[in-house]
């Protein structure tokens, strides 16, 4: 297989041995980018801009934090996050604390009133947008967006590697498929590259090889159960004992265990 700059951390990642090679590879990014966030990143205008818009999730806030090699970097971060946040927090209750006490202050008919009628009143519509803003803080996180990004443009390469290089098609097969959430973001790559004739093609072959390794891993904890009956005491673990783990990966993708 002739590699290219842009093709080698999938073809390198496919040399895994692993359940899902897309963690493999999504790990990878995730901890270079958890150690330029906390270096690099700092001295960079456009990305502290974006880090006090968005902020991080739960996740990467715990992996930047447990990382223990930038704390004051980290502080710097979440402090010009929190001065963006306060700010606009603190505008919006400005703007509406008049009107929340008024309505706080209505007579018993006029809430009855309030309650049954289609119009939200002012203090409702501030809930609202407060509602709205946080629900969105949420689903932004800096780390998320970038890694996004670029599996969706790993998944592309996997996708033109497996039609034009046998070498890798026939690596890609005899790998042990995804977890259940690279699953979906390789079907939503299907979707989203292929051609319709490829696209059945390409998923009649992923989800034979998905199928006979969830089966497969399915057996594996099925075993890890039956050694604790007294009937199998004895017998081999097979490839049974860190089941229980591969198995949680499997379904929800990689997860950072005590092991």
């Amino acid at each position: 297989m002739k590699e290219r700059i842009y093709t080698i951390p999938v073809s390198e990642a496919f040399r895994q041995d692993c359940e899902c090679t897309l963690c493999y590879l999504e790990k990878k990014l995730e901890d270079e980018e958890i150690e330029y966030y906390l270096g690099p990143s700092l001295m960079e205008p456009d990305h502290r801009k974006e880090t006090n818009e968005t902020g991080f999730c739960t996740r990467h806030y715990e992996l930047l934090y447990n990382r223990q090699e930038n704390t004051l970097g980290l502080a710097l971060i979440i402090e010009t996050h929190l001065a963006d946040l306060n700010t606009f927090i603190t505008k919006e209750y400005d703007r509406a604390e008049k009107k929340l006490i008024e309505d706080s202050k209505m007579s018993f008919a006029a809430d009855i009133k309030n309650r049954i009628t289609s119009k939200p009143t002012e203090s409702e519509q501030y809930i609202d947008k407060m509602v709205g803003f946080l629900k969105n803080l949420e689903s932004k996180c800096s780390i998320c967006k970038k890694l996004d990004f670029t599996m969706d443009r790993y998944i592309d390469v996997m996708l033109y590697l497996w039609f034009t290089e046998d070498d890798f098609r026939e690596l890609f097969n005899s790998k042990k498929g995804f977890c259940l959430l690279h699953l979906r973001k390789v079907l939503e790559g299907v979707q989203k590259y292929l051609t319709p004739k490829q696209k059945a093609i390409f998923v009649n072959n992923l989800m034979k090889i998905q199928t006979e390794n969830l089966a497969r891993i399915q057996d594996e904890v099925n075993w890890f159960t039956r050694k604790f009956d007294y009937r199998y005491k004895d017998a081999p673990w097979k490839n049974s004992k860190d089941a229980v783990p591969r198995s949680i990966e499997k379904i929800t993708g990689f997860c950072r265990f005590n092991r």
